[in-house]
């Protein structure tokens, strides 16, 4: 079996951060969320893995390489425009061959594995005689407001019998979660299928084709928490959900007049003087933090500075300092920022901000 992550998207959610970055690449606890999908697939035995790029492909490549850091291959494939993700399927042709492959969504963090999801479909597949095998094994979870998703209809024997795509009136509460199960025939579904109303080849109207040519289609309930993580409020969801499963480590330095509470992760190089951590936090290699208050829920990048401050539940990216400031709660910072306090006359703000930015004020 072969893996296939989407990683082409311009993450206009997240901009001003993805001005500059792919959104795959944002960290949550210090680790970019695609390296969390990528572990998940090398954790279920799948050894090949392509992934889709866009106009972010020469950063992608950098942090991924070759994938043997993670102990698998991988293939870039480029999506020029991104037109679906179906149409992923499509240019992944060549890659993909004849073999059943996984589907992941590279913005996507799941609390559960995969590896009983691909076990379910390879021991399905393997067997069943073959006309009863599944062509296709999708991933749903329950969710409170099934009208903002991809919406599965499921028969008493588990079968997918319909999908609808953001319903005024949903048949069920299962949401599609962004992570699917193929077979070769996939690849006739996607030919077959015409483009949506927003000019996309939909992964749903393939499925649907799929099982309006009777072709057996399962499912599968999450187990945990699933959170798409295209937004700043649910990347900051997803860092505090992160950093409560984490294992501690104190790899930096620490003074005798700082006090370190809780699960806190310190990495090398790290200085932390005349400063109070409360965890779960993860601070990264070679930051430095005086003077200063660091509460639960925060993720520090490589290099940061945090000097006379006080944070908590934020998301900060290498290289970016914050000096003076009183109480910074619920952020997401980018990389090689400054936020410091000014005291210059007259008291104001003074602001230098990039499109697509916002602040919020007392």
């Amino acid at each position: 079996m072969k893996g296939l992550i989407l990683s082409g998207g311009a993450g206009t959610r997240l901009r001003p951060i993805t001005h500059t970055s792919a959104k795959q690449l944002v960290p949550i606890a210090n680790k970019p969320i695609l390296f969390y999908g990528i572990e998940a697939m090398a954790r279920a035995g799948i050894r090949e893995i392509g992934i889709i790029v866009g106009s972010t492909r020469e950063e992608i490549k950098s942090a991924v390489g070759d994938g043997s850091q993670f102990g698998v291959k991988v293939t870039y494939i480029p999506q020029d425009e991104p037109l679906g993700l179906a149409h992923c399927v499509l240019i992944a042709d060549k890659f993909l061959g004849d073999d059943d492959f996984i589907m992941y969504l590279g913005d996507n963090m799941l609390e559960q594995g995969l590896e009983e999801f691909v076990t379910d479909f390879e021991s399905a597949r393997a067997s069943k005689k073959e006309s009863e095998k599944p062509s296709a094994q999708i991933l749903l979870c329950h969710v409170e407001d099934p009208r903002h998703f991809g919406v599965a209809e499921v028969d008493k024997n588990g079968h997918v019998v319909r999908l609808v795509e953001k319903p005024k009136d949903p048949p069920s509460d299962l949401a599609l979660v962004g992570v699917y199960l193929f077979d070769k025939t996939i690849n006739k579904a996607v030919r077959s299928i015409k483009p949506s109303a927003r000019g996309e080849l939909e992964i749903t109207d393939a499925i649907q084709w799929l099982v309006d040519n009777k072709l057996s289609v399962r499912h599968k309930v999450l187990q945990g928490w699933w959170i798409d993580t295209g937004k700043k409020d649910p990347l900051l969801e997803c860092n505090r959900l992160v950093l409560d499963a984490m294992t501690p480590r104190m790899n930096g330095t620490v003074d005798a007049a700082s006090q370190i509470q809780g699960r806190v992760t310190i990495e090398k190089g790290a200085k932390i003087s005349n400063s109070r951590i409360r965890g779960p936090v993860v601070i990264g290699p070679d930051a430095i933090v005086e003077d200063s208050y660091i509460g639960p829920y925060t993720s520090l990048g490589k290099n940061c500075r945090v000097i006379k401050s006080e944070m908590d539940h934020s998301v900060v990216l290498d290289g970016s300092s914050i000096v003076g400031v009183s109480k910074l709660t619920d952020s997401l910072i980018g990389r090689d920022v400054e936020v410091i306090r000014s005291f210059q006359q007259p008291r104001a703000l003074r602001l230098m901000l990039g499109d697509d930015s916002k602040v919020e004020l007392e």
